[in-house]
């Protein structure tokens, strides 16, 4: 691959690249699904920060989320989806490609 393409920031995926996002996928990409609060407390972030980025990532198709009631308390469960998965691991290899695949001995 050709420098020019190895650096080509263009090519990372912007709904993940977000700071909050992404701390969202790299927790579900272990955990598979968790529930709003536990999200929201791993990320630090508000829950309105939260919300607006978790429809961001649904409506790339890459969460998927369950709202249901336990013991009569709404509860917001939030699932890595396969499309997710794969556009995880497609934005880790375009950043490994980018940091460690770029000096001029690269094959």
């Amino acid at each position: 691959m050709p420098d020019t393409e190895r650096l080509d920031y263009r090519a990372i995926d912007e709904i993940i690249h977000g700071r909050v996002r992404l701390a969202v996928m790299a927790y579900l990409s272990g955990a598979g699904s968790a529930d709003f609060g536990e999200l929201r407390s791993r990320t630090g972030v508000t829950d309105g920060n939260l919300s607006v980025n978790l429809r961001k990532l649904e409506a790339a198709g890459y969460v998927a989320i369950e709202k249901k009631f336990v013991a009569r308390r709404p509860q917001t469960i939030c699932h890595l989806t396969e499309v997710g998965r794969t556009a995880w691991i497609a934005y880790l290899a375009r950043l490994q490609a980018m940091l460690f695949d770029t000096g001029p001995d690269a094959s």
